[in-house]
């Protein structure tokens, strides 16, 4: 009977359920060793094997220490079969994020992420951008999942600081582990990169962060600069780098500066007669209301990277 259960078809590999739980195969290990939550069968050479009754214990596990119960009182009320077992209704609903409908990553992830699991964090995150791709792991993984958190945090005070400071740990990691260089072309008559900041007082880096991977994956040379880039560097770095496009970025209205993106966009360098200027995205939610005519404000991550590579850079295209 026990061999017919370690051969079941419904077993899963720790791999594969760690995906699932949205852990780390070594919390998996961890658990199983310290609290005595593993496979009640193994496979031969002691490789675990999961079943259904399994992962309802893990489960279980999952939810409660993301409901913040300590460990090993989860781990005795998992053993135990009752699910409510534990788990105060005020903290289970504490625990459990705003997600909404979407993705089941965005739950393991989430998951991982109140746990403040740094390892499944990264796991989940580099899972994504394997399986789907950068910009649909950025609009339907991560963005859903950063949003979830920052809505907690703000209806909880303080209490979820951490949730958000390490997932945007991570998924600023992420993100440059997925850009790759690219050179700028040597030739006067190519246009130059493309200038990425956020305006002065503006600390929220990671959309433009998703652009600059983005366009790296097309092979168009990027200069990012980062966070709260003071005026005057900015129109020096611009008439230093004589870039076919800046990207300015806003979170917020109160950061946004229409004069500065007017000044930029007028700027102007190269010979008399044959004067050249960027073109100006805003991106950001910042950017609301009236603006003046010839800046362009996508909607997203796919239309921001469509209208560049189309357009201001079509001509600096290196080798794919």
């Amino acid at each position: 009977m026990v061999a017919d259960r370690g051969r079941d078809e419904t077993a899963l590999s720790t791999g594969a359920l760690a995906r699932r739980l949205g852990v780390s195969p070594t919390t998996l290990r961890s658990w199983d060793r310290r609290y005595g939550l593993g496979p009640v069968v193994r496979a031969e050479g002691r490789h675990r094997r999961w079943t259904p009754a399994d992962v309802a214990v893990l489960e279980t596990m999952c939810r409660l220490t993301a409901a913040g119960v300590p460990p090993a009182e989860a781990a005795r009320a998992a053993r135990s079969g009752d699910p409510a077992a534990g788990t105060p209704v005020r903290s289970r609903a504490a625990g459990t994020l705003p997600l909404g409908d979407v993705r089941q990553e965005c739950r393991g992830l989430a998951r991982a992420a109140v746990r403040l699991d740094a390892p499944a964090v990264e796991e989940l995150l580099a899972a994504a951008v394997e399986r789907h791709g950068l910009v649909l792991a950025w609009q339907e993984v991560m963005v859903p999942t950063l949003h979830a958190v920052g809505r907690k945090w703000a209806a909880s005070g303080d209490r979820y600081v951490e949730v958000e400071h390490l997932l945007s740990w991570h998924v600023s990691t992420t993100l440059r582990h997925a850009t790759r260089p690219t050179a700028t072309p040597g030739d006067d008559t190519v246009p130059g990169p493309v200038v990425l900041a956020c305006v002065p007082g503006e600390q929220h880096t990671l959309a433009l962060e998703a652009l600059n991977a983005g366009l790296s994956e097309l092979r168009l040379p990027t200069r990012m600069f980062g966070a709260d880039v003071p005026s005057k560097v900015l129109a020096g770095a611009v008439r230093r780098l004589g870039p076919a496009a800046v990207v300015l970025w806003s979170q917020s209205r109160s950061t946004a500066s229409p004069q500065l993106a007017a000044h930029v966009a007028a700027m102007e360098w190269g010979v008399t007669g044959a004067r050249r200027h960027a073109v100006l995205m805003l991106g950001g939610p910042g950017w609301s209301g009236r603006l003046p005519a010839g800046m362009l404000r996508p909607t997203g991550l796919p239309e921001a990277l469509d209208v560049l590579s189309a357009g201001p850079l079509s001509g600096s295209r290196g080798p794919v």
